[in-house]
């Protein structure tokens, strides 16, 4: 089990960027990923990557626009966010998975931060 801490979270305007960062309290030979959840929705897959970082996954309404990245060498995972909509708007939530393949099922992963809150101004 690891701790997860998330950062970078914060108020944009439609169209700018973000890039949030997920730091872990120790190594992790596992995949890691990013889910959000909006007000009154449930929480959604956002974007995965494999441990190695050579596999990578998104949500289709983020592709394109978000990438997932990571720094073994540091225990930290991103998620570059670019051209940021309203509908981007949620708290953003980091996780590992059991597995160092990527998934998109939530019920994969057992550890999760805290969440860090972006919001999207018109």
């Amino acid at each position: 089990q690891v701790q997860l801490v998330e950062s970078g979270g914060g108020l944009v305007q439609a169209g700018g960027s973000l890039r949030l960062s997920c730091t872990s309290s120790g190594r992790t030979f596992r995949s890691m990923g990013w889910f959000r959840q909006a007000p009154g929705k449930e929480r959604e897959f956002v974007a995965t990557i494999s441990w190695t970082g050579s596999g990578t996954n998104y949500a289709d309404s983020v592709k394109g626009r978000f990438t997932i990245s990571r720094d073994n060498a540091k225990n930290t995972v991103y998620l570059q966010m670019n051209s940021l909509k309203p509908e981007d708007t949620a708290v953003y939530y980091c996780a590992a998975s059991k597995s160092p393949v990527p998934t998109r099922q939530s019920s994969y992963y057992n550890d999760w931060g805290q969440g860090t809150q972006v919001t999207v101004s018109s």
